[in-house]
């Protein structure tokens, strides 16, 4: 019998799509490999914050559809690369709870250095409640808010579920509000933050791949900014 090159997983599965300049997330994906990423489909997404448990072998499954990227994480583990057409395998397992920093580890364009991310350990049954609450609908599914995201686009790119929103280029927003960053680690997530995000991206993140918005009036990014901030 061969003898095993790499540790049983006790904990979850995670798939992760690295993805210029950001993480796409799906917690407990367990379909067939979709044709670009190579990755289960189906599963709770998320974008660029991953919580796992602690005490548990949590294995995250990686590929990408564009250029090689490497998820590290300096505090819980090595590194380890995203390949497009491949699935790579990097197994957490954290002690302590915490707020771990990662980033990528290898040159994948002009924003590589503001492709961040963050790691939260939390105990087991604080995970599988965060995991089943990222599962819910948006928690605010109209208003006008929800009308001027949609009728400026954004839509078209992002998926809010519960909503019209069903958009597959850029992250989930369904509960971007609970996240402690947006634009991939690069700001706290706040409403000020957000209005200053999608008026002029490439001020922020040099490079990212969403267009800006700097031709709306203030009004209309505020009513789409505090309606993201709604969405926990």
């Amino acid at each position: 019998m061969m003898p095993e090159l790499r540790g049983r997983s006790d904990g979850p599965t995670i798939s992760i799509s690295a993805e210029r300049f950001w993480w796409r997330i799906a917690y407990g994906a367990t379909g067939e490999p979709g044709v670009v990423r190579n990755l289960p489909r189906g599963g709770t997404p998320s974008a660029n914050e991953i919580w796992i448990p602690t005490g548990r072998r949590t294995e995250l499954l990686l590929s990408s559809p564009d250029v090689i990227h490497s998820l590290w994480v300096p505090a819980i583990a090595g590194k380890m690369d995203a390949i497009p057409g491949r699935v790579t395998r990097l197994a957490l397992e954290p002690t302590e709870p915490g707020v771990y920093r990662g980033v990528c580890a290898e040159f994948c364009g002009t924003a590589h250095a503001q492709m961040g991310l963050r790691v939260v350990a939390v105990p087991e049954e604080e995970y599988v409640a965060y995991v089943e609450a990222q599962a819910a609908p948006a928690a605010v599914t109209g208003g006008p808010g929800l009308q001027a995201f949609v009728r400026n686009g954004c839509a078209g790119c992002h998926t809010v579920r519960g909503t019209p929103a069903d958009g597959d280029v850029g992250p989930d927003l369904t509960h971007v509000a609970g996240r402690m960053t947006i634009a991939a680690g690069r700001l706290p997530t706040t409403a000020e933050n957000m209005v200053a995000f999608i008026r002029a991206p490439q001020h922020i993140k040099p490079g990212v791949e969403m267009p800006a918005f700097g031709m709306l009036p203030e009004e209309e990014l505020a009513l789409i900014a505090d309606w993201l901030g709604s969405l926990e």
